[in-house]
């Protein structure tokens, strides 16, 4: 430990997972017990509305409890790791890049409600309204175990904001996920495989950023990924920050490979379009979020796209897990 630093910052960084994972059990255990005891004497006394707070507390920490048994399902390789995310508007102009902005701001607000970090690294505006693509950064504990699961095409159908006819309208964007990746983990990268590009930052940003060719984007030749960055005023730490996407796509693929359940959702990446979704969130004619792939549903769209996904996410999670094990078993016999 006191000659391998990395190795120390490795070791630690698991006993405090594992520390704050125990705490978080003790502390459930100690409130449902003072909860108890509490509604015992609540009934003991006859006071209703002490019973009535003694259960309310109750139903929070039972539903503490259930978060954190999906939380342990959260065993990946890199499920602890921060997470890059994708969003690409699909066909349809206008309102596939308005759909995408929509995405933007509601995992933008999930990762907010959850104390969670988002850092936008490329952004790519639309014409007259949204987004074409987008790159953040969300950083936190266990942030690409829970996001790995949004993966996939998501479908809106709506009445549309920018027809004057008021017509339904379908619109579609599809989500990448991918684990950030540390030192600790060494991808060789062949420096002829790279075409790297410069360019100037787009959108407002200051004079510095638009005048100089400060962004850059990086492609990997033998495999056709491509990453981009803008973030930065300094073309330097933008290369580095691109450098790392490039290596984190890279070893997502290799993830892919050796996680048999997630065969269904690179294929829910191959087009953005009708017969691809994971996810259909239907605002008109009635109003309904439902996930194709667990069958998870719920009937009000304004608190998910408002950042409520947890539930979609534990169903999603907990499927993906099961058909894991399912296979393991499988392969065992």
């Amino acid at each position: 430990m006191w000659e391998d630093s990395a190795l120390a910052q490795t070791v630690l960084r698991e006993r405090n997972r594992l520390a704050q994972q125990t705490s978080a059990v003790e502390a459930l255990q100690r409130d449902a017990a003072d909860a108890l005891d509490l509604i015992g004497m609540a009934e003991a006394e006859g006071d209703d509305a002490m019973i009535a707070d003694g259960m309310a507390t109750l139903s929070a920490l039972a539903a503490d409890a259930k978060r954190r048994e999906i939380e342990s399902l959260l065993s990946g390789e890199a499920d602890g790791n921060d997470a890059f995310v994708e969003i690409n508007a699909g066909a349809g102009g206008t309102e596939a890049q308005d759909w995408a902005e929509m995405l933007l701001r509601m995992y933008t607000r999930w990762a907010e409600q959850h104390g969670y970090k988002v850092q936008l690294l490329d952004q790519s505006e639309g014409e007259q309204a949204g987004i074409k693509s987008v790159t953040m950064q969300i950083s936190g504990e266990s942030a690409y175990g829970w996001m790995k699961t949004e993966a996939g095409v998501h479908r809106l159908v709506r009445i549309s904001p920018f027809d004057a006819n008021a017509r339904r309208q379908t619109s579609f964007a599809s989500v990448w996920v991918y684990p950030v990746v540390d030192d600790t983990i060494e991808i060789e990268i062949d420096p002829s495989d790279l075409r790297i590009d410069t360019f100037r930052a787009s959108g407002a940003g200051g004079q510095h950023v638009n005048k100089t060719e400060s962004a850059i984007r990086i492609t990997h030749i033998p495999t056709g990924i491509v990453v981009a960055c803008q973030t930065d005023r300094s073309q330097h730490r933008n290369r580095a920050t691109a450098m790392g996407m490039l290596k984190a796509r890279m070893y997502e693929a290799e993830l892919q490979k050796r996680e048999a359940a997630s065969a269904a959702t690179e294929s829910a990446k191959t087009d953005i379009g009708w017969g691809h979704q994971i996810r259909s969130y239907v605002l008109a004619p009635y109003q309904l979020v439902k996930d194709l792939r667990t069958n998870y549903e719920t009937g009000n769209p304004a608190a998910v796209l408002d950042g409520e996904l947890d539930e979609f996410m534990a169903a999603a999670l907990a499927a993906r897990v099961g058909a894991t094990r399912s296979e393991a078993s499988a392969n065992a016999s």
